[in-house]
């Protein structure tokens, strides 16, 4: 009678030993929670993540979100509307032409909102950077209006 087993849990020797290789995982990924639990918590999102390649973790580290080739420079929200938009979720029709023609306003009202919530984002970031500029010429202007009145450093005379 042969009470030899081929399953990976059996006590017999195996080729990868008397336990298989998936709970020396798990028994290690226990002992770092005790010991190093970042190193741990790093590792379980990793295998969660499917272990990503390197340079993408890379560039994940970098930009703060996945980039994709046609999206750079682009927040998840806004390449997620650009591909619904794109794919025709906002095409699908109900049979209803006055509802349609509902839904085609506002759309076109919400772009037109959101083209001038951009332009006023970048008229008040110019606007900001314009105070900057005037803040530190009259630092500047101080601080060399109190250096000539001290007497102090060379002056330049033209």
């Amino acid at each position: 009678m042969n009470t030899s087993s081929t399953s990976p849990w059996s006590c017999g020797a195996s080729r990868s030993g008397p336990f298989p290789k998936r709970s020396l995982e798990i028994g290690a990924i226990v002992v770092s929670f005790i010991y190093v639990w970042p190193v741990a918590v790093a590792y379980v999102a990793w295998k969660i993540a499917g272990y990503p390649a390197l340079d993408r973790m890379r560039e994940f580290a970098r930009s703060g979100s996945w980039s994709f080739a046609s999206g750079e420079g682009q927040s998840r929200f806004a390449r997620a509307f650009e591909t619904a938009k794109e794919s025709g979720v906002y095409r699908a029709t109900t049979g209803n032409w006055a509802f349609e023609e509902y839904r085609k306003a506002e759309l076109d009202r919400l772009e037109a909102r959101r083209r001038a919530l951009q332009e006023e984002s970048r008229a008040f970031a110019e606007f900001v950077e314009e105070l900057k500029r005037a803040k530190d010429r009259e630092q500047f202007d101080a601080f060399m209006a109190k250096r000539r009145s001290e007497g102090g450093g060379p002056t330049i005379e033209a």
